[in-house]
């Protein structure tokens, strides 16, 4: 579903992705660690299209993302680390525009179920302005799953939701995968992608450091009954065999 080969992303002399190698497949959930400044966050805008690549092939449901971008996007459901909407819309009034913008045709009734999905049904007729950050990363979700996108992507989907919320998200990701959907998510909470991730890939200075499921992440790095965070320590601190 998203193929990524030898992606570089350049700013001046530093490379922010380097030869990045990596795929998702239909029905799985990958899960993409690094430390900060890894990388991740500027290879996932590269794939959704905010960030032009400086070398490198993205495909998503069979689209070259540069040569067929539209179709591309079309294909991709995307919540940013940081979602921003226009202040003075609702957030049905948002969800309209944005199905007007896409062409979905009459997205009513995906609309409402959204809403309801996301326990924003009581708060759709409020400004966006006024939502909580709980509540705007709540409705980012649903901006992205409006589409019923084959590829989804969230960049750190836990940050500023309560309890109920992060347990909300990971049944929806795992939804989303049985639902032969390809689905790919970064995040600094390792428990989260322990739990939900079917693969992990750990990038660390732009580069592929490791991609696999835990035991063969554990293989890799000889932690044999570590965690997650033994696994993630031993390949981004250089202790890896």
């Amino acid at each position: 579903m998203l193929e990524i080969r030898d992606l570089t992303k350049t700013y001046g002399r530093r490379k922010a992705v380097d030869r990045l190698t990596l795929h998702a497949r239909a029905g799985e959930v990958l899960a993409l660690l690094g430390p900060n400044g890894a990388g991740k966050t500027t290879a996932i805008r590269c794939v959704v299209g905010l960030a032009r690549p400086s070398g490198g092939e993205i495909v998503v449901a069979g689209h070259d993302a540069a040569r067929d971008p539209l179709a591309a996007r079309a294909a991709t459901g995307y919540v940013p680390d940081r979602a921003w909407f226009y202040p003075k819309l609702t957030a049905r009034e948002l969800l309209r525009y944005v199905a007007g913008v896409r062409r979905l045709g009459d997205a009513t009734a995906r609309i409402e179920a959204l809403l309801e999905r996301f326990r924003l049904a009581a708060h759709a007729d409020t400004l966006t302005e006024a939502y909580s950050h709980g509540m705007r990363q709540r409705l980012a979700f649903c901006v992205a799953l409006l589409g019923d996108p084959r590829l989804f992507i969230a960049d750190e989907p836990m940050v500023g939701l309560d309890v109920q919320g992060h347990r909300d998200v990971k049944r929806l990701l795992r939804e989303l995968a049985a639902a032969g959907k390809a689905v790919v998510i970064t995040t600094h909470t390792l428990a989260v992608a322990e739990e939900v991730a079917d693969r992990i890939a750990v990038v660390d200075r732009g580069r592929l450091t490791a991609v696999g499921a835990m035991d063969e992440l554990r293989a890799q790095t000889g932690e044999v009954s570590g965690n997650l965070e033994d696994v993630f320590l031993a390949l981004t601190e250089g202790r890896a065999a």
